[in-house]
């Protein structure tokens, strides 16, 4: 008999009987027409562990790696191909292989994949949409499997979620200066809420005429594109000179897209107000699956040799650490792309999630276990909390407050990296989040969609910003003959005290906001000139 290796770590449990399942699940049974369906399925080789070693020791001490060299820290081509033979062997169709030979990309019917994984499939409901799954764990063959240390897809009901809140602009406002409700892109009421971005960059000290985000490009990883007149549209009423030149589409796969539901909305428009001048490179993966989010990580890793000023990223999306199996599986596919992307000096913006302290499935808040949400828990991403912005009638801040809905907490899966430190970063999990900006929709940023004036908020707010205010920074250190930053987390904790306006109030559930870090707003918002003047 064949001696196989099983992936436990890349399926969750799923009961053997039919019927409600936890987390929400329903399962049923697997007819024979879906059988004949096709799974896109991603195999996963593993880092070799003295190269993953050697990239951990560069980030600890600030160093990068040209982007034309992370191909050497891959996976053994031997290894790959081996296992690209024994897919087309067993009926796969290979759709792609990542250039560092750590992914490879293949299809096969349902039926094909029972039989060569040796898995047994079922039918799972989640929320209205029904999916065929694994219940069991996959496994190959060792003479192929030893190298391979995740296989993602086989349940693609585990979805990471959008971040994004949003209202219609309300008629009034608190401080009583009168209507801002529209019904198409027209003035706003200075100050008041839906924030424009001068609002929001004069509020963080990222006003300056020469921060503008010149030479810097920001890629946003999310599921479809925004519609171009949306994008004019805003640029336009938000007095921008940006243009559609700036903005690239790459469709990942190459399939059909979803309609836009604000998401790719909020995080195209954000991340250019912020940086008007930086170019933006949206990754459509057309759905959210980690499979489909793998494969646009995998292709920015690849485009860096040929985009070497796309030194952040911004990801709105995660899901619950206690809904995917870790550390392993996803978790750990997910975590040496971010290390290959920490090492070469691109920041990557995690949303915290919308779900507080508890988060269901679906990223509403739950009285579940108290979690953290992945990606912003990984230890080589910048995650990013929310507060509740509320300016004066002078562009000054009235209050600014931990956002009860702000993600936030302790890792499950990772150790608390040596860099977080200071006041408040006790224990042994890695702490989330990192830093914060607004977020809350009450207090929400100004947008367009489907040529409507709209109320954004959530962490899918503040995320964006963030990689804005990372490309205004990268680029004012180009233009002054300096480097641009490698992984900023260890070296924005020591500047808490100094580049950071200290939210001491709020509570996203279980944690409340306080003096120095919190596990609602992180080290607190941005002062980004003093950052920019303190950030070595």
């Amino acid at each position: 008999m064949v001696e196989r290796k099983v992936f436990y770590d890349s399926v969750v449990p799923i009961p053997v009987e039919s019927g409600p399942a936890p987390h929400g699940l329903l399962v049923c049974t697997v007819g024979p027409e879906h059988r004949r369906e096709r799974m896109s399925l991603h195999f996963s080789l593993a880092l070799p562990s003295e190269l993953a070693a050697e990239l951990e020791a560069k980030v600890a001490k600030g160093e990068t790696v040209p982007p034309a060299e992370l191909r050497r820290y891959g996976a053994a081509k031997a290894d790959a191909d081996a296992l690209v033979k024994w897919l087309k062997d067993n009926g796969f169709e290979v759709e792609t292989v990542s250039s560092d030979n750590t992914s490879v990309y293949a299809s096969a019917s349902v039926e094909q994949i029972e039989r060569s994984l040796d898995v047994r499939m079922v039918r799972v409901n989640l929320g209205g949409f029904t999916y065929t799954a694994a219940r069991n764990a996959p496994s190959l063959p060792l003479s192929v499997g030893a190298a391979v240390d995740a296989i993602g897809g086989l349940q693609p009901f585990l979805q990471a979620h959008k971040g994004t809140k949003r209202r219609p602009p309300r008629d009034g406002n608190r401080n009583g200066l009168g209507t801002y409700l529209c019904a198409g892109p027209s003035p706003n009421i200075a100050n008041c809420p839906p924030y424009l971005p001068s609002e929001i960059r004069k509020v963080y000290n990222a006003d300056s005429a020469d921060l503008d985000g010149a030479g810097q490009t920001i890629a946003i990883v999310i599921d479809t594109f925004p519609i171009d007149t949306d994008m004019e549209a805003f640029w336009k009423q938000s007095d921008l000179s940006t243009t559609l030149s700036q903005l690239k589409k790459v469709n990942v796969k190459g399939g059909q897209l979803p309609s836009p539901e604000g998401e790719e909305t909020l995080d195209a428009q954000w991340t250019s107000a912020i940086a008007p001048a930086a170019k933006i490179r949206i990754y459509a993966t057309g759905s959210l699956a980690f499979t489909a989010i793998d494969r646009a990580l995998d292709m920015i890793i690849d485009d860096l040799p040929n985009h070497p000023e796309m030194r952040q990223l911004s990801m709105s999306l995660g899901l619950g650490e206690l809904f995917l199996k870790g550390p392993g599986g996803e978790v750990a596919t997910e975590h040496q792309k971010f290390l290959k992307l920490a090492a070469a000096g691109v920041n990557v913006f995690a949303s915290s999630g919308d779900g507080g302290s508890n988060p269901d499935q679906t990223g509403h808040s739950a009285t579940g276990p108290a979690q953290v949400e992945y990606e912003a828990s990984d230890p080589y991403v910048v995650g990013v909390g929310g507060t509740s912005l509320r300016l004066a009638s002078d562009g000054t801040v009235a209050s600014e407050t931990g956002w009860p809905s702000s993600g936030g907490g302790k890792s499950v899966y990772f150790p608390r990296p040596d860099w977080q430190t200071g006041p408040g970063t006790g224990g042994s999990s890695r702490l989330v989040p990192d830093v914060s900006a607004a977020a809350d929709p009450d207090e929400g940023g100004f947008g367009i969609l489907y040529g409507q004036v709209q109320q954004f908020g959530g962490t899918s707010w503040s995320a964006p910003m963030w990689a804005g205010f990372c490309a205004l920074i990268n680029s004012a250190r180009i233009k002054a003959g300096k480097s641009a930053l490698p992984f900023l987390n260890p070296l924005i904790y020591p500047l808490a005290s100094t580049c950071f306006r200290d939210i001491v109030e709020g509570n996203n559930g279980l944690y409340d906001a306080a003096v120095g870090y919190d596990l609602v707003t992180g080290l607190g918002v941005p002062n980004v000139a003093a950052l920019l003047a303190a950030l070595p």
